[in-house]
């Protein structure tokens, strides 16, 4: 059965915890923890099997309660999900602190799990024959870098398109010798300079110097701030009205990733598909989950009304 979208990446346990009161350094601060599965394919996945696509998740985990909360976490989001397991090997987790206003104070990533995903696991008969059936490929940095680089020349050499996730500047860097074969890469302006080697004066000017870099197409975010998109044939540029609310950042840039895909799998412009990105993201900045699970392209259209109209800057 072909399948919309292949993820292939992070899919794991966020645990965050946020301060109550006043931060205070070297004590003991009230606050309340929260867990759910996430990760930067997982999320993205998630959201896109809610707008309605056929999603295969394939991701490492390991045979403990942890992986078996991703697994229904996935099976409750409509993934078909195959996972790569080891037994005898923790789920990889993400435990974040925070303070009350939603900020970081310390993370701690407990990834060794997806060192295990090597490039040789991309030869297993079950997952060419997955790539084969796949209409696109998304990815992200949680991956080896060689595992991404073949990945990615795997889906260049088949014709098919792949985009990725950045994950965090320290991640993004393993994109670096894939660049020339990826679709679009998803980026926040430090997960950007991390590629380029520098930061441009203004957003307009971040395709110029990815490109450099053997990128073909990518999206920079900010934040509230402008977000450019780039592809082979131009570039354009967005600018979100101010949200009235935000609940949690935490999923944010992976609910526009699968905005942005799914419009422009869908044959959306490049500028309308930083509008649906932009709607996808402020609706999870609404939620306290990292996806939301009201997510659909009804909501998403309505949200849509309150997006601004990008402009084409070449």
């Amino acid at each position: 059965m072909t399948v919309d979208i292949l993820a292939i990446g992070g899919a794991h346990i966020d645990r965050r915890a946020r301060i109550l009161g006043d931060t205070k350094p070297g004590a003991s601060n009230p606050g309340a923890w929260f867990e759910e599965a996430g990760g930067g394919v997982f999320n993205a996945a998630c959201n896109l099997s809610r707008l309605g696509r056929a999603v295969r998740l394939i991701a490492p985990r390991g045979g403990d309660a942890a992986g078996q909360m991703v697994a229904d976490a996935a099976s409750r989001a409509g993934l078909e999900d195959q996972p790569v397991m080891f037994l005898d090997r923790a789920t990889p987790s993400y435990t974040a602190i925070l303070e009350r206003d939603g900020n970081l104070v310390i993370a701690l990533a407990d990834m060794a799990l997806y060192d295990a995903f090597t490039a040789r696991r991309l030869k297993a008969r079950s997952l060419r024959d997955s790539l084969a059936l796949a209409g696109h490929v998304l990815t992200d940095a949680n991956l080896p870098a060689d595992t991404l680089t073949t990945l990615a020349a795997s889906c260049h050499a088949a014709g098919k398109g792949i985009s990725a996730i950045a994950i965090s500047p320290a991640k993004v860097i393993k994109f670096r010798a894939a660049l020339p074969h990826l679709s679009h890469l998803f980026m926040n302006g430090a997960e950007a300079e991390a590629i380029a080697g520098e930061r441009p004066e203004g957003p307009e000017d971040w395709p110029a110097l990815l490109r450099a870099r053997g990128l073909r197409g990518g999206t920079v975010t900010s934040g509230s701030g402008p977000t450019i998109a780039f592809d082979p044939d131009g570039m354009a540029l967005i600018e979100p009205l101010p949200l009235e609310k935000i609940a949690d950042v935490t999923g944010a840039g992976d609910a526009f990733a699968a905005g942005f895909l799914d419009a422009r799998l869908t044959g959306a412009s490049l500028a309308e598909a930083l509008r649906h990105g932009t709607a996808s993201a402020a609706i999870t900045l609404a939620s306290l989950n990292a996806t939301d699970e009201n997510l659909s392209q009804e909501r998403l259209a309505s949200q849509l009304a309150l997006v601004p109209a990008a402009r084409f800057l070449s």
